[in-house]
């Protein structure tokens, strides 16, 4: 009798412990969301107070290029959803499919970050760099930092991928990728900001 209740008790408590640390390890996740949200909204008060003071520069409307910005908006935007299929595939447990949308949406992001830099580049080429003025420099600050973001993201997608390959769906791959999931659509959310509140708005200021 004594035999089966020691036996048993440690696998009873193994039950708890699995959820306990999946259920940690999302809450961890969403706070160090939270705290990037302090970090944008801090960016976004910024630009909020120097975004007219051009020093005699250039303002938002000569300098950013609106269609340009609707592709690169369209790619970011496109690469939330191509993550979203990967996720359903996820929970089919069809690996390879998955692999294939996770690619994709790397891919988009990609062509994101480029056109960043080729829009950065073109910038600084005219002479409308960071130290320009208040309104560059909070604008630069702000849309690099996402751009860094999403350069994170996608350097932790192709290590993700790699660690899927190696090991497949198991129970930690599948907390991370829900982690990148949840790190990917919080950074399309950020950039609809950036869109409305800095491109949209300086545009038509």
């Amino acid at each position: 009798m004594n035999t089966t209740v020691a036996d048993t008790a440690p696998s009873r408590f193994l039950c708890h412990e699995e959820p306990h640390a999946h259920n940690g390890t999302l809450l961890g996740f969403w706070i160090y969301l939270m705290s990037d949200c302090f970090i944008f909204a801090s960016l976004f008060a910024c630009y909020a107070v120097l975004g007219t003071n051009t020093a005699g520069g250039p303002s938002a409307a000569e300098v950013l290029d609106l269609p340009g910005l609707a592709v690169n908006t369209a790619l970011l935007l496109v690469s939330s959803v191509t993550f979203g299929f990967a996720m359903l595939e996820m929970a089919r447990r069809k690996q390879r499919a998955m692999l294939g949308w996770l690619a994709i949406s790397g891919l988009l992001a990609v062509g994101f970050v480029t056109l960043e830099i080729h829009e950065f580049l073109g910038m600084i080429a005219d002479g409308a760099g960071p130290g320009r003025s208040a309104f560059l420099s909070s604008f630069f600050t702000l849309v690099g930092t996402h751009g860094l973001h999403v350069s994170v993201g996608i350097l932790w997608l192709i290590v993700l991928m790699v660690q899927l390959g190696k090991f497949g769906l198991n129970e930690a791959n599948i907390r991370r990728l829900q982690c990148l999931s949840m790190f990917w659509h919080f950074l399309d959310l950020v950039w609809v900001g950036v869109f409305s509140f800095v491109y949209l708005a300086g545009v038509l200021r």
